[in-house]
Order: C-alpha cells, then sequence, then structure tokens
C-alpha cells in the first residue's frame, strides 16, 4: 500500500552497465549484456522502501521489480550482497528489507501459470494479489480456499508469513498449498511439496523469505458458495462452550470469528457465516476497487480517537452494523479492502497489529490476563479478533502446534521513540502470558520480542536454521527479523 521506491519495469528499462556489475558478471564468466539484457537496476545510491506503519524505513542499495524467473536467477547471479522480498508491505517489522540490499518488488510477479477450473486449482506467480486472483476465479464460482480477511495481500507473501483467515477448521493457509517452487541463493530452481524436497518446502512456508524467493505457488480452490451472516452475543466466558456446540464440525460454517471490544473485553459477538439457499442480498460478486470509504473511516477514528469511543461502537455502532443478515456469496465477502480501515499510518501516528495464539483450554484465562495488561498499560486497543485453528505442526515455524485461538490485537499508538519502547514494554509482557499457557505469538508485525522469547516461542526455527546454513551459507537472504533473530 505504500512504497517510497522507484520501480524498474524489466520490460520497458534499457541495460544499464556498471564497473561494479560488469566486474560482477565477469567473475561469473559471463558478460552483463547476455546475462541480463531485460532491465535496469535502480540508482545505486540506494533507494527507501517502507511498510504501510511506516515505522521502517530501510535504505535498500538497489531494488529490481521483476516480472519472470529467469530475471530473478539473473539478478542473484549479477548480484553478490544481501537479497531481500518484498510483497504487499503489510508486515509491519522490517520483513521486507535490510541495509544495502538488492530489494525485489514482486508485485508486477503476478500471472498466473496453470488454471484448471474443472480440478479446483491454480498455479500462480508469488506476486500475485488475492484480490486479482478472484477475479480470474470468479466467473467459474470457484473461491480461495484459505486466505486473510483483506483481499490485498499478495499470494507470496501470505504464504511467507503462512497467513490464516477466519475458515473454519481450515488453519493457515499452507493446508491449501499443493506445491511451490524456490529460488535459492545459488540461483537454482527446485519445485517443492510435501512429497518433492520436503524439508525447503516446510522451510519456505513461514519461513519469511529466509531460504529464497518463492516464485510459483499451486493452490486448491473451493466452490462460491452463497453465505448468510449470523451475529451471536455472549460473554465471553461462554464462548468456548458455544464454539463447541455451533461451530466446530458445522459444515455449513464457512467463516467464523469473534470480537472482543475495549476496554474490558468480556463481551464476546461471534460473527459467522454459513451456506444458505436464500436469495442474495448483494448482488455483487466482488467488491470493486478503488471504492470511497469515508463514512466507514470515520466511524473507526471515532471509535478509535474520541473520549467514549468504545462504549459509542458498543451502543451504537455494533447494533447497526450487525443490524441486517446479509446473504452474499463467498468471494464478495473474502474480497474486502483494507482501505475501508482507513489510513494505515499518518506523520505521527500509526495503527498495528499484533497476533497470540493459545492453546484452546487457556481462552478465558488469556483473556482475563491479557485485558488487565491492556488496561494496567493504558493501551489504545481498538479491537481483538478471536479466530480458531487446528494443528499444523509441519512448518518450521509453526504457530499451531496443537489446536489454538488465535486474538488478533489491532491498536493505535504515536510513533516517537519513546512511545516504541512503551510499545515495545506491554508486548514483551503480553508474549510472556502467552508462552506461559503454552502459546506462542505471530511474527509478521514489530520486532519487540527478545531473542530469548523467539526461541521459547518457535523452537522448529533450529530446523530452519539448520536449512538455511546449508542453502545459504553466505547468509543472502535476509531482512530485519532475521537480522534480529537468526543465529548461524
Amino acid at each position: 500500500m505504500t512504497n517510497d521506491a522507484q520501480v524498474f519495469d524489466p520490460s520497458r528499462s534499457s541495460p544499464c552497465l556498471t564497473r561494479r556489475s560488469l566486474l560482477q558478471a565477469g567473475m561469473t564468466g559471463v558478460a552483463f549484456g547476455v546475462l541480463s539484457p531485460w532491465s535496469s537496476w535502480a540508482a545505486s545510491s540506494g533507494v527507501l522502501v517502507n511498510d504501510v506503519t511506516l515505522l521502517n524505513p530501510v535504505w535498500v542499495n538497489r531494488l529490481l521489480a521483476p516480472r519472470t524467473t529467469d530475471e530473478i536467477r539473473q539478478a542473484l547471479a549479477l548480484w553478490a550482497g544481501p537479497v531481500s522480498i518484498g510483497g504487499g508491505r503489510y508486515s509491519m517489522g522490517g520483513q521486507i528489507a535490510t541495509e544495502d540490499s538488492l530489494h525485489l518488488d514482486m508485485r508486477q510477479f503476478n500471472q498466473v501459470i496453470r488454471y484448471s477450473p474443472e480440478h479446483k486449482v491454480i498455479r500462480v506467480q508469488s506476486g500475485m494479489r488475492w484480490r486479482d486472483l478472484q477475479t480470474v476465479i470468479d466467473p467459474d464460482d470457484l473461491s480461495v480456499k484459505i486466505m486473510q480477511s483483506y483481499a490485498n495481500f499478495t499470494v507470496g507473501g501470505a504464504l511467507s508469513v503462512n497467513a490464516h483467515g477466519r475458515y473454519v477448521g481450515a488453519g493457515p493457509m499452507s493446508n491449501s498449498v499443493r506445491a511451490l517452487q524456490l529460488v535459492l541463493a545459488d540461483g537454482s530452481v527446485v519445485e517443492t511439496s510435501r512429497s518433492t524436497n520436503t524439508d525447503l518446502f516446510h522451510a519456505a512456508i513461514g519461513g519469511y523469505g529466509a531460504m529464497g524467493v518463492i516464485t510459483e505457488i499451486e493452490l486448491d480452490l473451493a466452490s462460491n458458495v452463497t453465505m448468510e451472516r449470523q451475529v451471536h452475543h455472549m460473554p465471553v466466558a461462554d464462548y468456548p462452550k458455544f464454539f463447541n456446540d455451533q461451530i466446530r464440525g458445522n459444515d455449513q460454517a464457512i467463516l467464523h470469528n469473534a470480537d472482543l471490544a475495549p476496554p474490558y473485553f468480556d463481551q464476546a459477538t461471534a460473527i459467522t457465516w454459513c451456506t444458505t439457499e436464500k436469495a442474495l442480498t448483494v448482488e455483487d460478486r466482488l467488491v470493486a476497487p478503488g471504492q470511497s470509504y469515508t463514512f466507514d473511516q470515520t466511524i473507526m477514528w471515532g471509535v478509535a480517537r474520541l473520549p467514549g469511543g468504545p462504549l459509542i461502537r458498543k451502543d451504537v455502532v455494533d447494533p447497526l452494523r450487525y443490524l441486517s443478515h446479509p446473504v452474499v456469496r463467498r468471494n464478495y465477502e473474502a474480497s474486502r479492502d483494507v482501505a475501508s480501515l482507513g489510513p494505515i499510518a499518518t506523520r505521527n501516528s500509526t495503527y498495528a497489529l499484533q497476533e497470540y495464539f493459545v492453546p484452546v483450554a487457556h481462552l478465558n484465562a488469556f483473556v482475563i490476563q491479557m485485558a488487565d495488561l491492556l488496561k494496567a498499560h493504558d493501551v489504545d486497543a481498538i479491537n481483538v479478533s478471536i479466530r480458531h485453528a487446528p494443528p499444523a505442526p509441519d512448518s518450521c515455524l509453526s504457530w499451531a502446534r496443537e489446536e489454538v485461538f488465535s486474538f488478533v490485537l489491532y491498536y493505535w499508538q504515536h510513533v516517537g521513540v519513546a512511545d516504541r519502547e512503551k510499545v515495545g514494554v506491554w508486548t514483551r509482557e503480553l508474549i510472556d502470558i502467552a508462552l506461559a499457557f503454552g502459546g506462542t505469538y505471530y511474527l509478521p508485525y514489530q520486532l519487540h520480542a527478545t531473542r530469548e522469547q523467539f526461541s521459547r516461542a518457535y523452537p522448529g526455527a533450529q530446523r530452519l536454521f539448520a536449512l538455511k546454513a546449508r542453502f545459504d551459507p553466505q547468509k543472502r537472504f535476509r531482512n530485519k527479523l532475521w537480522d534480529k533473530y537468526y543465529v548461524g
């Protein structure tokens, strides 16, 4: 959504010969003009790359926007320094860049490779956004099987963080992936799956670019069913029983989450989208891009910033929001635009996310301690969304080694040094609470966790690091996440 870097289009730009590139090409035994007749590098004086929070400006050395796998391979042959990879820029802690790297901006790497509607499978380049993929498959009444709640993210970015959504019983995105193609540090291209190059498959998924560049992804698809929204209100202490009785094992329940509103987080609003034979109340097949969300953004601002905003939400906004029972196609609800949340960042403040995963038996105890901590630190929390995931232990950096509830915390903060340090204090305390319950925290956000907390939360990182030492011994693939936590 925000990227200050100048993008160079490989299909339109002319060769740019520099002394350094010629020397590097000579070292590989191939002339630069032969290896790279398709592209020019960004200016070697540096390019500024940032994410949606604007909290993590990083000066990279050069930027390249590839369109083909061969362009990526050639870039790796020519560039001897660190390499970083960026998609939609929605990670919030520098996971897309590191200083003086060659930055691969993947957003033009967005073509369909193969598509079989009859088999409900599609293979795409990793820079394709979910919303563009939906445009391809919607005419065949097919849907993405597992994705985030908003459609702005790239497929490769979602896989690199092993994202999840609200899909009942589905777990992380990895559960819908048949295979992926990976370009390694030496420029070799490998096909990986659960039966081929298995270690690389499980290391690349949720690996935050540590192993290489994910270039192609083969996905299972689902039917574009018609759904009706159902809303139930209850004390949060009653939610586990509601989930077990009404949601778990319910074949009609497609999407589900529960929202906890500040300041007390003691009441749960459960939102479930269930299959139905009722007539559509919204005829649109997909949410049209480029809409104005001024009203939604004003409401969001008021709830977050005005005195008494949480009570306005509880007594006015939410009752009006959930008054109706809309009937929509699955693709319509899945094609929501993050723009509806309003501007993420300004010069002085930003909205941000954190997420914690806790074994299902500890939901109530975690909520109580989380609420007490947020109140004690006067956190400007806007919402906590509860999701569910079955065990998915195969990824090296699995966040669901057993069945978990996740808690997605959406909050607002100032961006000064002291403000960031304050957020770091309560974040580390909240991580300790999750760890005490046998849970973990999610890695795409600000890097406040200590190395010791990272190691406790992700014991499988040692398996990832061993593979990285084998396939990337020079530590070419880097970003701020691995600058802080990778030990190898």
